[in-house]
């Protein structure tokens, strides 16, 4: 496309915002209306708020329809990211209602689908776009009010009475002000940060929140601290039930701006002529852009100019994709703080995959493989996920996973405090799954490391994960001081109460101590201890990352693992960013990595893996993962994505197919 055409919108949703961004189009100078989709297309008001515009039927109509090439998505919140995905998948551009969408993680899971689809998707911060915010961020930068200190800023009305259905109010839409305007006062105020910084935002190191909740657990008003780097702080407020001054303050050592209401440009939704009033030796100067234009129309045209420059996202000041992430990550640490969690991101409102979609089975992305002693086909890597403490975070990496074909889930008694036992425990019982999956569960971690803590722990672990059974089971831990006799005879225990359907053994365990299990397994008629789970990766571990880890990378355990053809369940079996641009011969600023991983030995491992990976088209990282694929032995690696895209980046070492050579080569050269 080229800037002598026009952007053909869509809108979904035919509300009050839509109809505000209806004006912006009509006087914006690269686009055009060309439909507008609902589910009701014989309300009367359509006519009247969108007179000669076409009349789709239902949202996906209008996102299979060849005249339109972006959409403005402007459904109640807990829509946006189900049809900024659907959009994604169907070849359309879009621009989003604040907020993006419920979380950063569902923000970021919307990006992935775009990233993918080669599409631009941007949230509509109207006022991020209209020339006033760009002249701020001048004066800013120029010190007219020397050094910034503080930054205060709020947005809050008052909807009179409490009124549960409504979706100011309501759980299941996500109401409360910190989502429909707190996003405001935070955008503002990590704008204003970062044009002090010279940057064109700046995310807080801290967040403290704090909101008033009403009965339907959402928040009638709220306020947040943010601090950053340089040391500016920032209040935020916001409110349904409150009308606040609306004005935006910057407090510097030689004076104070004030902007009131900056996201309409102190006008409304059509015509926004800016102020700003910088507070001075006891003068007021007022500065104005005497914008004219429609306030929407910036946002359309802004749009427009990054689909016609191929780009994906808009140009500062307008919100970048890591802007939106930064912004709903704040929101994410203010409504943590509040007790905020809403009906519609618990597990019995969010039965379906993000893209409100219910969930699919025989993906083959990730292949299947046996493990011995394991009746279960297993996915070939096991997906880790302690990182997440929501069930709505978690959800989306666990659905794509299994989507893509992986079944195999890492669980353990400590991690999370519990709480990973728990959400995968939520999630296969919303989704129906855990008879098809293969769930690894751990116990015993330092310091309680004896045989009666298996039982008693296992007893907790299988309560939080909603099932009567583990496929397998390791210690988490060893204890020498104990006779190993006795710590097989836990878990075989465990095996006949059919608590345990598969293998168990040791993670971090020597060879000495497994070998001691498998004899005295033998010996007294037990089940044998028939899997490990220490570290194994192309690069060897020189000292432990956590006291008491145990690495399999070493000559003798690869040469022990293949005689044994023991399964190992290898963690960390990339290295830690080992393999990544983190770690480098002239890179000492990571603690862990240099204690752990430098040697010679390891670099010219790394070295040659990027070297194969140039050779490949492929990154050393992937190299890394086909290395701990490719073993003699049972050998699966456990990943821990914390992104849709680190998952996809990991699947890409499923198309390296390294032979022995390859593998000796990689190790010796």
């Amino acid at each position: 496309m080229t800037m002598s055409e026009k952007i053909r919108w869509g809108i979904i949703g035919p509300g009050s915002i839509a109809k505000a961004f209806h004006g912006g189009v009509a006087n914006s100078k690269h686009g055009v209306l060309a439909a507008i989709a609902t589910r009701d297309p014989s309300k009367p008001s359509l006519a009247t708020d969108f007179p000669g515009i076409r009349v789709v039927h239902g949202y996906d109509a209008l996102l299979a329809d060849p005249e339109i090439d972006a959409v403005y998505i402007a459904v109640p919140h807990t829509g946006h990211a189900e049809w900024a995905i659907r959009a994604a998948e169907a070849g359309k551009h879009v621009l989003v209602e604040k907020p993006f969408a419920l979380s950063s993680f569902e923000i970021d899971a919307v990006f992935h689908a775009h990233r993918k689809a080669g599409t631009f998707a941007g949230e509509a911060f109207m006022y991020r776009v209209h020339p006033q915010t760009a002249k701020l961020g001048e004066l800013i930068r120029s010190g007219v009010i020397g050094e910034v200190r503080m930054i205060q800023s709020s947005f809050g009305f008052s909807m009179g009475k409490f009124q549960p259905q409504h979706r100011l109010f309501a759980s299941n839409l996500a109401g409360g002000g910190i989502l429909d305007v707190g996003g405001y006062p935070v955008s503002m105020a990590r704008f204003v940060a970062g044009q002090a910084m010279g940057k064109p935002f700046a995310d807080p190191v801290k967040v403290a929140g704090t909101a008033k909740l009403n009965a339907e657990g959402t928040d009638d008003w709220a306020a947040a601290l943010l601090t950053f780097e340089n040391g500016i702080v920032a209040q935020v407020s916001c409110a349904v039930m409150a009308n606040l001054d609306n004005v935006l303050r910057i407090h510097g050592s030689e004076g104070r701006i004030e902007v009131p209401d900056f996201w309409f440009a102190g006008g409304n939704r059509d015509q926004g002529l800016g102020r700003i009033d910088i507070v001075k030796g006891g003068k007021t100067e007022t500065v104005s852009v005497n914008e004219s234009g429609h306030v929407y129309s910036f946002e359309a045209d802004a749009a427009a100019e990054a689909i016609f420059a191929k780009r994906q996202e808009l140009a500062a000041p307008g919100m970048s994709w890591a802007d939106s992430l930064g912004n709903a990550r704040v929101l994410d640490a203010w409504r943590k703080d509040a007790g905020i969690e809403y009906s519609v991101e618990k597990p019995a409102g969010r039965v379906n995959t993000l893209a409100n979609r219910p969930l699919v089975s025989g993906g083959t992305a990730i292949p299947k493989r046996s493990i011995p002693g394991l009746a279960k086909q297993a996915s070939a890597v096991a997906l880790g996920f302690e990182d997440f403490r929501t069930f709505a975070s978690g959800a989306i990496l666990l659905d794509a996973f299994w989507e893509k074909g992986g079944n195999l889930f890492d669980t353990a008694f400590v991690y999370g405090g519990g709480y990973t036992e728990k959400l995968f425990g939520e999630w296969h019982t919303s989704r129906g799954t855990r008879e098809q999956s293969v769930l690894i569960g751990k116990g015993a971690h330092s310091p309680l490391v004896y045989p009666d803590v298996i039982a008693k722990q296992l007893t907790q672990s299988l309560d939080r994960l909603q099932t009567d059974y583990v496929d397998v089971y390791f210690m988490h831990r060893d204890n020498p001081d104990v006779p190993v006799g006795e710590f097989v005879d836990a878990m075989d225990a465990e095996v006949k109460a059919g608590r345990i359907r598969g293998p168990f053994g040791g993670s971090n365990w020597t060879r000495e101590r497994m070998d001691a299990a498998i004899a005295y397994a033998d010996k007294a008629g037990k089940q044998r201890p028939g899997a490990l789970s220490n570290n194994f990766a192309l690069a060897e571990m020189i000292d432990p990352i956590w006291a008491g880890c145990v690495t399999a990378s070493t000559p003798e355990w690869k040469t022990w693992l293949n005689d044994r053809q023991v399964t190992n369940f290898s963690w960390s079996s990339q290295a830690r960013g080992f393999f990544t641009e983190r770690a480098g011969r002239d890179k000492t600023d990571n603690e862990e990595l240099v204690r752990v991983w430098y040697n010679d030995q390891n670099f010219g491992r790394r070295d040659r893996a990027i070297e194969l990976a140039n050779k490949l088209g492929k990154s050393p990282i992937h190299i890394a993962l086909a290395y701990v694929l490719a073993q003699p032995f049972p050998s699966i690696p456990l990943i821990g994505p914390r992104t849709l895209h680190e998952l996809d980046d990991s699947i890409k070492a499923f198309d390296i197919k390294l032979t022995p050579a390859d593998l000796q080569w990689l190790e010796n050269g």
